[in-house]
């Protein structure tokens, strides 16, 4: 599974999902103007890498079932 490079692309993009949820956390626990100016867009691209993970995941699910792999 480790070969697949859609297995890849499913775990980088949970890996940004992660990133990004990691730095709007950092940001809502530091506090501060950054935090007030940047912090409903940190969601937003959050969500939005959420649903491409998502969509990626249940590609690679089809994909794997089509093939019988």
């Amino acid at each position: 599974m480790i070969n697949d490079p859609l297995f890849i692309v499913v775990a980088l993009a949970c890996a940004v999902v992660l990133i990004i949820l990691l730095a709007g956390i950092g940001t809502f626990a530091k506090g501060g103007d950054f935090n007030r100016k940047h912090a409903n867009r940190l969601m937003r691209y959050r969500v939005a890498a959420q649903f491409v993970a998502v969509i990626l995941i249940l590609v690679f699910v089809f994909v794997r079932r089509l093939g019988g792999a």
